[in-house]
């Protein structure tokens, strides 16, 4: 995916690894609890936003107006101490308002000079607001942010500070003067997340907690340098192959030229799932094993991510749209007919 990949696994001997170990899985705690105390329910959408800071990656958010995507972001954000832009997405948005431009100075001797001025996308937690609203153009202005953590304009790159994210949201309806995601943006972005309206207890706590008066104060234990040491830490963990190919076996049956893949898949799908998806699968699947306190990746922590990582690569052609079959139930399918290793991971 990047540089970035290390070459050594885990030292289960290091002290200093299990203590980093450790404390990943208690920041992961310490985050959920601070992040409660505005955001009610989500346990999912939270469990996997955590997993996409502890992976580095970035992620799209789904969902109807008024579930809190914005707020859940925002949250995470102050939690965390990190540097927090918003930027909402409209039509007449251009990429010099996402990455910034080069103004002309004057200087104390009135001198006149290029400068540049820096756009929202410098910032460590960047949200991509309603991204489907503007064309794109100006979607595109993300790709090099997303994927190589720099921005090049006129010719000169700046390097992005770290821990940088983007979390892009989207709304399923009111598609009227949307423009959809390009499949090169669509597969840069970890996990396709989907944010429901929460069960009626949780909605009842919701209506009733933020109609009063709320001003939580956040304790902050986890620091962008944390998130830099966790993210490397997860690259270290070690995979068995029978789960680093089962993670790829699933990523290849999804695509209908394959020779494996089953008649719903060619009958359905128009492209499958790139190698992104197979690498976003084992690390997402690295960052589940060692915030549920293991050090080896099963084949169970593949498949719960199954649906966030592939729901967006796995793309559908007109005759599935026309019979109602949605992508879940693609990957609902592959997970059944993809055989499970039995080698008792």
């Amino acid at each position: 995916m990047d540089s970035r990949t290390a070459t050594t696994a885990v030292d289960l001997s290091s002290a200093d690894d299990l203590a980093l170990a450790d404390r990943m899985n208690a920041g992961r705690q310490h985050i959920v609890t601070e992040l409660k105390k505005l955001i009610i329910g989500q346990d999912e959408v939270i469990g996997q936003i955590l997993l996409t800071l502890f992976v580095g990656g970035n992620s799209l958010i789904v969902g109807v107006p008024g579930l809190a995507k914005t707020l859940l972001v925002a949250t995470l954000a102050r939690v965390l101490d990190l540097k927090f832009t918003r930027i909402q997405f409209t039509p007449d948005l251009m990429p010099s308002d996402i990455t910034g431009t080069d103004l002309i100075q004057e200087d104390a001797t009135g001198k006149r000079q290029m400068v540049f001025a820096p756009g929202p996308i410098f910032s460590n937690i960047v949200l991509a607001d309603e991204i489907n609203r503007t064309p794109p153009k100006t979607q595109s202005a993300l790709l090099e942010a997303m994927q190589e953590h720099r921005v090049t304009i006129q010719g000169r790159t700046y390097t992005l500070e770290e821990p940088f994210f983007v979390f892009a949201t989207q709304n399923p309806i009111e598609l009227e003067g949307t423009y959809p995601l390009p499949e090169a943006q669509l597969d840069r972005f970890m996990f396709h997340i989907v944010i429901d309206h929460p069960p009626e207890d949780e909605e009842f706590d919701v209506v009733r907690t933020t109609t009063a008066i709320l001003e939580p104060t956040f304790e902050r234990t986890v620091t962008g340098p944390d998130l830099i040491a966790f993210q490397r830490l997860v690259r270290r963990v070690p995979v068995a192959e029978p789960v680093m190919r089962y993670a790829l076996t699933l990523v290849r049956t999804s695509r209908p030229k394959s020779k494996a893949a089953p008649e719903t898949v060619k009958k359905y799908v128009g492209f499958g799932a790139s190698v992104r998806a197979a690498q976003y699968l084992v690390l997402g699947a690295k960052a589940r094993a060692l915030t549920s306190g293991r050090y080896h990746v099963s084949f169970d922590d593949i498949r719960a991510l199954a649906h966030p990582v592939l729901r967006h690569r796995v793309l559908t052609n007109f005759r599935a749209e026309s019979e109602g079959i949605t992508t879940d139930a693609i990957i609902d399918e592959l997970l059944q007919v993809v055989p499970v290793p039995k080698s008792g991971m």
